[in-house]
């Protein structure tokens, strides 16, 4: 949505059939739609982790931005410090492992893209929300073995499309996995350091339970 007053007239609306739990606008306001026992519909068709359905099985959090439709830019300081504040509640309230702290692009990847590159994934995990590995800064160009690359990013929970699903589609998911742990080159190729963040996080996960 181009606003956060339509947003959330939107999430408020019933005949649009979707909602969240929290909403954050720009400035750092914090509004509670749905109570948190309550499902919301903010994810539609999504898995996560051999889950599908995953409105029933999590909470969700919108983030006021325009949006790659609208003129996507950075989230202020104010709003990531009341994303940080919401989510450590939310996370205190709940046994939410780091690993489950996920963006809408990484469980539907094929229709999401939010909140996208920009939003800033490494300075709320050392706030204690979600998980960043310490990803190094240069990676020497090698060869890409594709197959386990499909492996690491089923063991961290995305749904890896077939081989027959085609090209296209390996290239959305691996877009959606940039977006969220490679920022800087969302291109939906499989190249070194995409792979070598892909390994990483996999060992991550799997120490992080």
């Amino acid at each position: 949505m181009q606003s956060g007053q339509a947003a959330i007239d939107r999430l408020c609306d019933p005949e649009a059939r979707v909602s969240s739990h929290y909403v954050v606008e720009e400035d750092g306001t914090v509004w509670n739609l749905v109570p948190e026992d309550r499902r919301a519909w903010h994810a539609g068709i999504s898995f996560w982790r051999g889950h599908d359905t995953l409105n029933g099985r999590c909470i969700g959090v919108e983030i006021v931005n325009p949006g790659h439709e609208w003129g996507y830019r950075p989230f202020p300081p104010a709003q990531m410090a009341a994303v940080r504040d919401l989510c450590l509640g939310i996370l205190s309230r709940h046994p939410i492992p780091p690993r489950n702290v996920v963006a809408h692009s990484d469980v539907a990847p094929d229709r999401k893209e939010d909140p996208g590159e920009l939003f800033d994934w490494p300075w709320l995990a050392t706030q204690g929300v979600g998980l960043w590995p310490d990803f190094p800064d240069f990676v020497v160009a090698s060869s890409v073995d594709e197959t386990k690359l499909r492996v690491d990013l089923a063991e961290i929970g995305y749904p890896v499309p077939s081989l027959t699903q085609g090209e296209a589609a390996f290239a959305t998911l691996l877009r959606a996995f940039q977006r969220r742990w490679r920022p800087a080159l969302v291109s939906g190729e499989a190249d070194a350091e995409t792979a070598l963040r892909a390994a990483m996080l996999m060992r991550s996960v799997q120490n992080s339970g």
